[in-house]
């Protein structure tokens, strides 16, 4: 019978481990967005702030938000479906885009603004686990502003096989594990980064305050 484990799913586990392990960040940003990962300089962290330390205390929304070079990401775990998500994710983008530009700076001056939103539900019809929504000109296809990125990535239409030469994949069957099975097998594909992500959610396993929070 395998150890119980907590599952990167769930947004305070996601952050915790992302904010304190800046190489699994790197890669796994570089995976989701398809970015050469030696084409990324530097990651800074805008909202590094976790829960508090008492269960009883104030939590604050746990997305993820980044500089990446001269981008701006947000990435954000949905475990359950609103009826307004769509509505929603919209609005944190659009948030998230004007939030730099300054009173006398150029419109131009506003940066590629990017949201990975990583669901627990199906929210589009294909069978296709990820799905990119751009800006374009509706007659001819012709994108209107590279600016404008919003990805889905969908847990439940991920394989269970990892391949470890498929990294956005593993990454997301990372996220998606909550048995030590499932994890035994990304660790098995003899990646580094990824075997060192699995060692790190299995000593969060161990620790009771994290277990805690998991739960709550």
């Amino acid at each position: 019978m395998g150890r119980n484990v907590i599952s990167a799913k769930l947004d305070v586990i996601f952050k915790k481990i992302f904010t304190e392990n800046k190489d699994m960040l790197h890669d796994f940003v570089a995976s989701m967005l398809d970015i050469p990962s030696e084409s990324i300089t530097e990651i800074t962290i805008t909202n590094p702030e976790m829960p508090p330390e008492t269960i009883s205390g104030k939590f604050s929304r746990l997305d993820l938000s980044l500089r990446v070079d001269d981008r701006l990401v947000n990435v954000e775990i949905q475990v359950k479906e609103h009826a307004d998500y769509r509505d929603r994710t919209l609005f944190y983008w659009a948030k998230l885009y004007t939030s730099e530009l300054k009173s006398g700076e150029e419109y131009g001056d506003l940066k590629q603004t990017i949201a990975i939103n990583i669901i627990n539900f199906n929210m589009f019809g294909g069978e296709d686990y990820h799905t990119e929504v751009v800006t374009a000109i509706k007659d001819t296809g012709e994108i209107f502003s590279d600016k404008f990125s919003i990805h889905f990535f969908e847990l439940k239409k991920i394989s269970r096989k990892p391949d470890p030469k498929n990294r956005k994949e593993l990454w997301l069957q990372y996220i998606n594990a909550d048995k030590e099975e499932e994890l035994a097998m990304i660790e098995n594909t003899n990646v580094p980064i990824m075997q060192k992500a699995v060692r790190v959610i299995y000593d969060m396993s161990e620790d009771t305050r994290m277990r805690e929070m998991a739960r709550m």
